[in-house]
């Protein structure tokens, strides 16, 4: 079959087979911070945006993705660093592997809503394994960030 899939702005027309997998389509175009760590759909590791809204892209056959734009972390290269940096100060980047889909998740929310009670960022959370942490520190960095980006707000 084949899908038109707009990846990180860039048009990709291929063919795939019927059963490919977004997450393989994207891995297969250089998109490394896309990460199958459970083959379940529990972990998070694989999101992605779909049409800005995020999605497991184990879960997500790559010709549902035809004529749609897919965005992954690095096709958000400012916001991923900007809000990546409070991962590291809040000590919550341990092994870094689930990363990725955790500032995916972080973005998400951000654009959705700016200001997100605690119970709001752990539903955001719930998606994510992180197999090093309490969440804690994912927590602290999520809150922290808002209150800079806040600042930042207020200031400008």
């Amino acid at each position: 079959m084949t899908v038109t899939i707009f990846l990180n702005g860039n048009k990709i027309t291929e063919d795939v087979s019927p059963d490919e997998t977004l997450l393989s389509f994207v891995r297969s175009h250089g998109c490394k911070s896309v990460k199958c760590g459970c083959e379940t759909t529990n972990c998070g590791l694989c999101t992605v945006f779909l049409e800005d809204t995020p999605v497991l892209s184990c879960a997500l056959l790559a010709v549902r993705a035809d004529q749609k734009k897919v965005t992954t972390l690095e096709g958000l290269p400012k916001e991923a660093e900007e809000f990546g940096s409070f991962l590291a100060d809040q000590g919550a980047e341990q092994c870094g592997f689930c990363n990725p889909g955790l500032i995916m998740n972080a973005i998400a929310l951000f654009r959705e809503n700016p200001h997100p009670s605690d119970e709001e960022i752990k539903r955001y959370l719930a998606g994510n394994l992180c197999r090093c942490s309490g969440y804690e520190g994912q927590m602290r960095a999520i809150k922290e960030f808002v209150r800079w980006r806040d600042s930042n707000e207020q200031r400008q």
